[in-house]
C-alpha cells in the first residue's frame, strides 16, 4: 500500500491517491486539473475504484465529474452535503468562481456516522469530523496509518469555519474527541499544505491549546 498527494485545482488543494500493490487506487478530493491526475494514473498504471470526499467545497470537487466519467467510479460523500455537488451557491463555487461554477452529478453513496467502509478493496475507518463543513468526513487507513482529513486540521493550524455550516466550537470537538484520539504517529494527509503528525499537532499546534 502508498498513497500520493497531488495538489491540483485553483487552490492547489490536496487530491490524494492511495493505491496497493495491484495498481487499483481510490481518490480523495480530485479538486481540479482532471488532465494532471489523469496523466498521473496513466504514468504509474494505477486505475481508481471510487471518489472518497471528505466535503464537498468547490476546491474539493473540481475535477469529480471528469474523473467519474473517465473511470467510471462511484462517488462517496457525506449526506449532509448530499446536495452541494449539484448547487454551486452551497457548494461556493457560485462566489469564488463565478464565472466557472461547479455542477455535477449526485453522489452514489451518502454515507453517516462513525463505521469501517469497504471500498475498491480497502478498508478505512470513517470518521464524523464536522466544522469546517456540517458534512465533513475523515479517513482513516490503518494499513499506511494515515487518515485523510480534508480540511479539518492542517500542520499548525486548524480549517476555517466562517463559510456556511462552519462552527469553532465543533471544529474543535471534532480534532479532540476524534483525530487526537488516533495514534500519535498518524500522518495526516491535511487539504492544503503539508503532510503533518498527530503527535506534532498536539505538541505544537497553537490552535489547539486552552481547549475545554
Amino acid at each position: 500500500m502508498n498513497w500520493k498527494q497531488i495538489p491540483l485545482g485553483p487552490l492547489q488543494t490536496n487530491c490524494y491517491v492511495l493505491f496497493n500493490h495491484q495498481r487499483e487506487a481510490v481518490i480523495f478530493d480530485p479538486g481540479g486539473d482532471a488532465h494532471v491526475l489523469k496523466s498521473w494514473l496513466s504514468k504509474n498504471d494505477i486505475t481508481p475504484a471510487a471518489i472518497l470526499l471528505t466535503h464537498a467545497h468547490f476546491d474539493h470537487i473540481g475535477a469529480v465529474s471528469d474523473i467519474r466519467q473517465t473511470y467510471n467510479i462511484d462517488v462517496y460523500i457525506h449526506e449532509k452535503e448530499q446536495d452541494w455537488l449539484t448547487d454551486p451557491g452551497k457548494n461556493g463555487s457560485i462566489h469564488f468562481l463565478p464565472d466557472s461554477p461547479i455542477q455535477t452529478e449526485p453522489a452514489d453513496h451518502l454515507l453517516q456516522g462513525n463505521s469501517s467502509l469497504n471500498v475498491g478493496g480497502f478498508t478505512l475507518d470513517m470518521y464524523e469530523t464536522p466544522g469546517h463543513s456540517p458534512g465533513s468526513i475523515s479517513f482513516y487507513h490503518k494499513e499506511t496509518e494515515v487518515v485523510f482529513s480534508g480540511d479539518v486540521l492542517f500542520s499548525g493550524s486548524i480549517g476555517r469555519t466562517d463559510l456556511p455550516g462552519g462552527n469553532h466550537q465543533t471544529l474543535l470537538t471534532s480534532i479532540h474527541q476524534t483525530l487526537l484520539e488516533l495514534p500519535e504517529n498518524t500522518t495526516v494527509a491535511c487539504g492544503h499544505g503539508p503532510v503533518t503528525s498527530i503527535e506534532a499537532e498536539m505538541d505544537s499546534n497553537p490552535f489547539l491549546n486552552g481547549f475545554s
